[in-house]
């Protein structure tokens, strides 16, 4: 009996997993939906910095938001990592600690409300407190969650949804980001970023209780306890041994210097180029449209034929994007930067989304989550300054070359040192679970 029993538990386990699948499905990617719904009131990337150059016109503060933000994702991950490997269901914690990425959107809204009574100098403190707890929440939310879906959606179909969810939060962001646009070209100041982080606190609050419809399985045992020394001696042991997952590592760090030129685009167009500011607009929907089609495509693809390859197209992209903004002058070309570009980006955020928890069986995957951010969270940051500092010292294109090499070098990586995951043994760097 104590042979047969452990293989039937995982039986009844899979059998839950693709009876839930479908609710799981449509439940995560509301989710994701609502999510980018409300982060299109409060883009890290256009309106809090738009909140933020309210308070001040310093350049360096409000460069360091999208930083926060990275930041406080890739960075905390690992340090959680021990933590979420003892959870026998991850989705309590994942509810629980995803509250501090939702909750300071409602501050912001407070924030925004109080802040010609507040001073500029106490309203700066307090909106960047704001903001480093929100990347700081999203960073402790991350190892569990990715957990919890590694856990309830098969390997096989993860890619689809990971590009699925992004599709569906790319559309909503598009759409939201329009709306904000309206609220801040029609109402006066503080009443129009009030309404926006108002609106982004709101549909934050539905996309958690989307999150809380998903139907997650008990784990078969409850994990043994590790102490601190013993998960960092395991830290080590994997990097040590698994040579494949460490250069992915190196793949991971090299494709953020192949995306580097992106955020660089628009400024040149603008500026050297000489091209319409309306025309950046169209320009910017050309992106969010092809993100929206290529994110559930080449995840689909990822499943099939193998996420490193679809990864390898996508770096290969970001080559072509940065040696085409490099060697043309006629903006027009950069309808097809940005194509490029967003195909790119698609393979440097779904795919690894999809391909980490492929690397290592459930006792070790929180630890491979995490590594496989928070190792990178450096290069993630000083990558953007170095391109900034290329395109001051040498000149813009002088930054795309460097990306399109960067691009080149991580394919050929790919290529050449990595293997597909799944490929590989799932239990030789894995402590068995207790029975």
């Amino acid at each position: 009996m104590a042979d047969t029993n452990p293989p039937l538990l995982a039986e009844i386990q899979e059998a839950q997993i693709l009876k839930n699948l479908r609710p799981n499905t449509v439940y995560n990617i509301l989710d994701g939906a609502f999510f980018g719904f409300a982060i299109g009131f409060a883009s890290f990337m256009t309106i809090i910095p738009l909140f933020i150059s309210t308070l001040t016109g310093s350049a360096i503060l409000i460069g360091m938001i999208p930083a926060i933000h990275n930041m406080g994702w890739q960075l905390p991950q690992l340090l959680i990592a021990n933590r979420v490997s003892r959870q026998r269901r991850y989705k309590p914690m994942v509810l629980k600690v995803t509250i501090h990425e939702r909750l300071p959107y409602l501050g912001l809204a407070v924030l925004a409300w109080f802040s010609p009574y507040l001073g500029v100098h106490n309203a700066l403190v307090l909106a960047f407190i704001l903001l480093i707890w929100q990347g700081l929440g999203s960073g402790f939310t991350a190892a569990p969650w990715q957990s919890m879906i590694a856990r309830i959606f098969p390997a096989d179909r993860r890619g689809t949804f990971y590009g699925a969810q992004s599709s569906a939060a790319n559309l909503l962001a598009s759409l939201s980001a329009i709306l904000a646009g309206f609220i801040l070209s029609n109402l006066v100041s503080p009443l129009d970023f009030t309404l926006c982080f108002t609106f982004a606190s709101i549909w934050m609050t539905v996309s958690w209780l989307a999150l809380a419809m998903t139907r997650e399985p008990a784990r078969q045992n409850q994990p043994a306890p590790v102490d601190t020394g013993t998960f960092w001696k395991n830290i080590a042991r994997i990097l040590r041994e698994d040579t494949n997952f460490r250069w992915f590592l190196v793949v991971r760090m090299l494709s953020q210097i192949a995306v580097m030129g992106f955020s660089f685009y628009t400024v040149y167009t603008v500026k050297f180029l000489g091209m319409p500011e309306v025309t950046i607009g169209i320009m910017t929907g050309v992106l969010m449209a092809t993100s929206i089609v290529a994110n559930p495509v080449m995840g689909w693809l990822g499943d099939r034929w193998g996420h490193r390859s679809i990864m390898a197209f996508g770096m290969l992209a970001a080559a072509a994007s940065g040696l085409l903004a490099w060697l043309v002058h006629d903006p027009k070309w950069f309808y097809l930067v940005f194509v490029l570009a967003a195909f790119a980006n698609v393979a440097n955020w779904t795919i690894p989304l999809a391909m980490i928890p492929q690397f290592a069986s459930e006792p070790d995957r929180p630890s491979y989550i995490g590594m496989a951010n928070t190792f990178i969270a450096p290069v993630t940051v000083l990558a953007p300054l170095l391109g900034g500092l290329l395109a001051e010292v040498a000149g813009y294109p002088s930054t795309f070359l460097v990306s399109a090499v960067g691009g080149l070098v991580t394919a050929a990586f790919l290529q050449a040192k990595v293997r597909n995951p799944h490929q590989q043994s799932k239990t030789r760097y894995s402590p068995k679970e207790n029975v």
